[in-house]
């Protein structure tokens, strides 16, 4: 009888470790800023990007040196007007400054608008790419490896190689 017992209880040990080795998922891992940051896609977005910003750099430097000149242009005639005029041009140069700031807070907006605009299809291109790739090769999750994305080990296979591959770069 003993032996019997042994002999289920080593069946059912066998069959337990058998299950949890075939409920084992498969895991991989990829550095989706890596893989973003050599996409040609990304590239041509971040040049329009920078762009745009030099274009909205270039106008507040404008206005900034039209304040500056306004300033020195007052401050030099200061003495031959009225207390008054003078009021009122200090008056006009706050509202030119506060008219600034303004323009740097849209400017930013706008920045940050126009890269969600362009990321989101570069971003769906490539989680579609990591999809499709870790579908083909049997990988039920894949994690991001990037420093402080929540992976311990990255032991497992990286899918980078191939999902370049997959984007033709």
């Amino acid at each position: 009888m003993k032996e019997v017992k042994k002999i289920v209880v080593a069946l059912v040990l066998f069959v337990a470790a058998t299950s949890f080795v075939q409920a084992q998922s498969k895991v991989a891992h990829i550095d989706v800023t890596q893989l973003l940051s050599q996409m040609p896609e990304m590239k041509s977005a971040e040049a329009e990007l920078k762009k745009l910003q030099e274009t909205y750099r270039a106008d507040i430097e404008s206005s900034m040196t039209e304040l500056k000149n306004k300033y020195t242009q007052y401050s030099n005639e200061s003495a031959s007007k009225s207390e008054e005029e003078n009021q009122k041009r200090a008056q006009e140069l706050q509202v030119f400054e506060k008219n600034i700031g303004e323009a740097q807070q849209n400017a930013q907006q706008e920045l940050q608008k126009k890269q969600a605009e362009l990321f989101a299809p570069i971003s769906e291109k490539a989680k579609a790419a990591i999809e499709k790739v870790a579908a083909a090769q049997g990988f039920d999750y894949v994690i991001d490896a990037q420093a402080g994305g929540g992976l311990i080990v990255a032991k497992g296979k990286d899918l980078l190689p191939e999902v370049k591959k997959e984007l033709g770069f």
